[in-house]
């Protein structure tokens, strides 16, 4: 069965307070959307990645390709992002053939410390039940905001959701031909508007979202590790 991943990468950089989208920031010197790449190409040499980008980010994208001297230019297939991350993975669906099943992974570019295991177990647990949703345990205390105060909540129950999300590929085609909602927060709310349920699968508790400056020095920390 063929395997693809939708890397999504539409950041402005906003709360990391740069004046470049965070998905281009450097990591230990190379760019952060590159180490991504790299680590689902050191899982797979064989999988088709699908990068959506928004247009005005390409040709610096291409820029980067060229000074860090990579083949991600010819390798990757970049796609143009949508109004919202909804939009940018229905774009990017576009270019998975219809007809064979195939597996589609979609993962947020600024999580460049997702594990070999991680990423083989949701592709695994997605083959034999259609979709996988890598967690990880809550290990702080919860609480919820309430009217009244707030609710201590068993934190066992509470479980934090990670990427690359993997799907059949005409599951995943069905769920995004329904109109966007703004309860679509990541692919498994879009599947699971269409009536299928999910499977968690081990996520890796390094495997986080960098968007601000502290997300930064826990990334240069980890490469360092």
């Amino acid at each position: 069965m063929r395997k693809y991943v939708i890397i999504v990468a539409g950041g402005k950089g906003l709360r990391m307070g740069s004046d470049i989208p965070k998905q281009f920031i450097l990591v230990a010197g190379r760019p952060l959307l590159m180490r991504t790449l790299d680590t689902f190409l050191a899982y797979d040499q064989d999988l088709s990645i699908l990068l959506a980008l928004p247009r005005e980010q390409m040709d610096y994208w291409f820029s980067l390709c060229e000074k860090y001297a990579t083949d991600y230019a010819s390798r990757v297939t970049v796609v143009a992002g949508g109004e919202t991350r909804f939009h940018s993975v229905q774009n990017a669906l576009a270019c998975v053939p219809e007809g064979a099943d195939s597996l589609v992974a979609v993962h947020d570019g600024v999580r460049p410390f997702v594990s070999k295991e991680t990423i083989a177990a949701a592709f695994d647990e997605a083959a034999l039940s259609g979709c996988a949703v890598p967690v990880a345990d809550a290990v702080d205390s919860i609480r919820e905001v309430t009217e009244g105060g707030s609710i201590v909540r068993d934190r066992s129950k509470i479980k934090l959701v990670q990427t690359p999300q993997v799907f059949r590929s005409s599951l995943l085609k069905e769920a995004y031909h329904q109109v966007y909602c703004d309860a679509f927060t990541d692919d498994a709310s879009v599947v699971e508007a269409a009536g299928y349920k999910v499977v968690l699968t081990p996520g890796n508790r390094e495997n986080i979202k960098i968007t601000t400056p502290f997300d930064l020095k826990v990334a240069e920390a980890l490469v360092k590790s």
